[in-house]
C-alpha cells in the first residue's frame, strides 16, 4: 500500500511543494511544529532509516544537498534549524517512508518530548 508521501510524489494528493528534483521532493508539513516545517522525502520508498541500503548512499546525500538549498532559499541557514528523522514507533515515526523534517524560524526547545 502506498504511503501518503508516495501519493504526493505521484500527484494523487496535493502538497505545498518547496523543492523537487528527480530523486527528492520537499513540501510544507500540514501540521507544523515550528514556523518553518518542511518534509524532505526521497522518491524511492524506503520505510525507515534502518532500511537504507549501501546503494542508497547517493540518494541520502541528495537529500542533504536538497536540505542545504531549501534552508538557504528560506533564509534560515544563518540563524539555524533542526533536522529530525524519526524511526519506528518509539521514535515517533508516523509515515513509514523515510523523511527528514526541517524545523526552523524560531529558537527551538528541548529535543525530547514527554
Amino acid at each position: 500500500m502506498a504511503t501518503i508521501f508516495t501519493k504526493i510524489i505521484n500527484r494523487e494528493i496535493p502538497a505545498n511543494i518547496v523543492y523537487e528534483n528527480d530523486k527528492v521532493i520537499a513540501f510544507k508539513d500540514i501540521n507544523p511544529a515550528a514556523p518553518i516545517h518542511i518534509l524532505v522525502v526521497p522518491k524511492k520508498e524506503i520505510a525507515t532509516i534502518n532500511d537504507i541500503q549501501a546503494e542508497d548512499r547517493e540518494l541520502i546525500g541528495e537529500m542533504y544537498l536538497a536540505i542545504g538549498k531549501i534552508v538557504k532559499d528560506l533564509g534560515i541557514d544563518k540563524e539555524g534549524y533542526r533536522i529530525i528523522t524519526n524511526c519506528n514507533e518509539f521514535g515517533g515515526q508516523e509515515v513509514f517512508h523515510l523523511h527528514f523534517h526541517i524545523l526552523g524560524g524560531k529558537r527551538l526547545g528541548a529535543l525530547l518530548a514527554d
